[in-house]
């Protein structure tokens, strides 16, 4: 009789859980990330949340993944990135290229800075500070050119630019609750 219950409640949790369902997965890491910043950190910004969920998620599905695992030149990648937005005349163009350099070293800096730090150089320019610093800025660079119409959008990549260490701690704290909940 015990044995059948507890077969029945393990059938119920994951009825209620796929990892093949996509949905599923978003929702786990979109609330990993709302605990880690509201409970753990204390803020309470629902836009600037909701985006860094989503680039997780985005993210780990590696559907828009740059820097490949190992990490293995990622200030060079970073550099390369930022003179290609330089070139873009389109301010569409660069915009998005902004926003995805900001993205992909947030994401890196948050969840594996170890991997960053491995790849690292001699040099100011190759140290993990430089890499945040171009995340920070590309996000800056990308408000500056939103239009006019995008206020929210501009405001939050202003958010992201001034909140970046914030965001980063953030994933942080995503990756050891992930940790705790496997």
């Amino acid at each position: 009789m015990r044995q059948a219950a507890a077969a029945t409640c393990r059938e119920q949790r994951s009825a209620m859980f796929s990892a093949r369902d996509p949905s599923d997965v978003d929702r786990f890491f979109r609330g990993l990330t709302e605990y880690a910043f509201h409970a753990r950190l204390g803020v309470v910004d629902p836009p600037l949340v909701d985006y860094v969920s989503h680039l997780l998620v985005r993210f780990l599905r590696n559907e828009q993944l740059v820097v490949p695992p190992g990490v293995a030149d990622a200030s060079a990648t970073v550099t390369r990135l930022l003179l290609a937005a330089e070139r873009h005349d389109a301010p569409e163009d660069a915009r998005q290229e902004y926003r995805h350099i900001g993205d992909v070293t947030l994401f890196w800096s948050g969840l594996y800075p170890e991997a960053i730090a491995r790849s690292r150089q001699p040099g100011p320019a190759d140290s993990l500070a430089g890499y945040r610093e171009a995340g920070r800025r590309a996000y800056w660079l990308a408000s500056r050119l939103e239009p006019d119409d995008a206020a929210e959008q501009r405001a939050l990549f202003e958010r992201l630019a001034d909140e970046y260490d914030l965001c980063v701690k953030g994933l942080g704290e995503v990756r050891r609750a992930w940790g705790e909940a496997a």
